[in-house]
């Protein structure tokens, strides 16, 4: 089973999520919205996509609950294969596991703590 097939984005918190977007898109040309900014890329794994995939990159409010429960500052995403299945196989390995399951049109969702207590969220896009 493939677990990480790639690195799906980066979270962190800021003081004014706002302007820090205002920056990153005057100073690097970052084409910022609403959470941030996606960068495209082509898998070259998966030939068969009809879209290219995307890795997000976006700050969070300093005060969000979003990254609970580390208290880290920022948090990595991970583009996964079969999230159910990847999640019962790293809870028989004794990972901890957070939250359950969320699915949106753009994917499934799901969180474990490393052992650093980094919140890691896992996701299986719908490229």
């Amino acid at each position: 089973m493939k677990r990480v097939t790639g690195l799906g984005g980066v979270f962190f918190k800021t003081s004014d999520p706002k302007k820090l977007n205002e920056w990153y898109g005057k100073h690097l040309g970052l084409p910022i919205g609403e959470y941030g900014t996606s960068f495209q890329w082509i898998d070259i794994n998966n030939k068969e996509a009809k879209e290219p995939a995307q890795t997000a990159w976006s700050p969070f409010a300093a005060d969000t609950k979003y990254f609970l429960p580390s208290d880290k500052p920022f948090m990595f995403n991970y583009r996964v294969e079969n999230l159910i299945e990847l999640l019962k196989v790293l809870k028989e390995e004794g990972v901890q596991i957070v939250g359950e399951v969320e699915e949106y049109p753009y994917g499934k969702f799901g969180w474990i703590m490393d052992p650093d207590g980094n919140k890691i969220e896992l996701w299986e896009p719908k490229d």
